[in-house]
């Protein structure tokens, strides 16, 4: 008996090691050494700055954002808001990290136009009274010739975790009006959501068990599953009826902790970042029955949280390199500060040769790429075959840390991170705001 147990054992073991070996060993058991800042643009000392609340410190702890785009009846770009989804009591109430101490402080959503660079707070009408507000991944429908936009943001409430839609009108760009709360037995810990429709998304659980467990079996659990990486978590595709119900259906399944979730512009990839196994899988979609099929995954030097195409269809990856330190934020240890890393991931270029460049890098597994970083991301990250990735920002916490989702706005060239225990937004220019 004792030869069995201890076969099954070193079976899982091995396993374990293969799938999550790697992710492990850099993420959980080795301190990164980045820089203090890096951009890839230029000096961050001359090219970045962090946009705060200066009046009333509220815009803090923004874990989500993404463009609100204004079209005209030909779909070019009239105006471009950046919505953002932040909330200051995050110590206090996490239901993905810890601690779930105090609910009772409400969280936020914030509205910064890229053509003025204004900021302000969008209330919330109609918002049910007594009803918490944790807001975490959310997405919005652009608006088309001054059309109302719908928004379905994840929420994670006191008593479960559920998904809350608005409306938000052109006209009155600060309001978002309150429609319905979603909730299903199957939103087990949902996380992040990538429309596709007016009335439909897909949307990630990032645990099967999670912090909502009783103690002290919530917080082990759910701490076992983020660093062992079982595949345990989902991606689901949920299409809201006129009546207010839900059409539910799994997607995509067997994935190590699903977190953020990006559809490509013409709606025929759809990325899903594995923050457990320090991965992006990119998934091929039938826009007819919005099924998916596997396609290629691209490694990580950190583990992803949020994914966000760009205009060109550029994949922007941020994330956590080092997740002790991040637990020492969420902890509130005196002086704790953890990194932050941000990557674009696009399809390699074939050569003259019609190989792909990424063909040609991985005939080394450890073969030298993103060479311009202090810390290339070659060092942790075997490259890809099929895909070229290469930092945009890093930073060991002292310039910008907790790094969750970037943006770049592709007629600027501005690059945003959100931060998700930062003050404030990080906002890197492509010229020096010194000339």
């Amino acid at each position: 008996m004792f030869y069995k147990f201890a076969a099954v054992l070193t079976t899982l073991l091995a396993i374990f090691v293969y799938r999550s070996g790697r992710a492990v060993f850099h993420i959980v058991l080795t301190v990164p050494d980045l820089p203090k800042g890096y951009f890839a643009g230029g000096d961050y000392r001359d090219h970045c700055v962090v946009i705060k609340d200066e009046k009333d410190n509220r815009f803090n702890h923004c874990e989500h954002m993404l463009f609100w785009d204004h079209l005209d009846e030909e779909d070019h770009v009239t105006n471009r808001f950046i919505l953002l989804s932040c909330d200051p009591g995050r110590r206090a109430w996490n239901t993905v990290l810890g601690p779930m101490n105090d609910p009772d402080p409400l969280g936020h959503l914030w509205i910064y136009s890229a053509e003025t660079g204004s900021l302000y707070p969008v209330a919330l009408a109609n918002y049910p009274e007594g009803h918490d507000f944790h807001p975490l991944g959310f997405d919005v429908y652009p608006s088309k010739a001054g059309a109302l936009s719908n928004l379905f943001l994840v929420n994670h409430a006191r008593e479960n975790s559920t998904i809350e839609q608005f409306v938000l009108d052109p006209a009155q760009p600060t309001l978002a009006t309150h429609v319905r709360t979603l909730t299903s037995s199957y939103f087990v810990a949902p996380n992040s959501v990538a429309m596709t429709s007016p009335t439909s998304f897909y949307l990630t659980n990032d645990h099967l068990m999670t912090y909502r467990l009783p103690r002290p079996f919530g917080s082990i659990l759910s701490t076992i599953e983020t660093i062992g990486g079982p595949p345990l978590t989902w991606v689901a595709h949920v299409t809201v009826l006129p009546d207010g119900s839900i059409e539910h259906k799994f997607a995509a399944l067997g994935i190590a902790l699903a977190n953020g979730v990006a559809l490509s512009r013409d709606g025929l990839q759809l990325a899903v970042s594995s923050s457990s196994l320090a991965k992006v899988h990119f998934y091929r979609r039938d826009p007819l029955t919005n099924d998916l099929t596997r396609d290629r995954d691209v490694v990580v030097p950190f583990g992803p949280d949020n994914v966000m195409y760009d205009g060109d269809d550029t994949l922007i990856v941020a994330g956590h390199p080092h997740f002790p330190s991040l637990v020492a934020v969420v902890e509130s240890k005196p002086g704790a500060k953890a990194p932050s890393w941000a990557v674009s991931i696009r399809p390699a270029v074939a050569s003259e040769d019609g190989e792909l460049e990424g063909q040609k890098n991985s005939r080394s597994k450890m073969a030298e790429y993103d060479s311009r970083a202090p810390l290339s991301a070659s060092v942790i990250a075997p490259a890809s075959s099929t895909d070229e990735v290469e930092t945009i920002f890093q930073s060991d916490g002292s310039v910008y840390g907790t790094a969750t989702t970037g943006l770049i706005d592709s007629r600027t060239g501005i690059f945003y991170l959100t931060g998700l225990y930062e003050d404030g937004v990080l906002m890197c220019y492509p010229e020096s705001r010194n000339t």
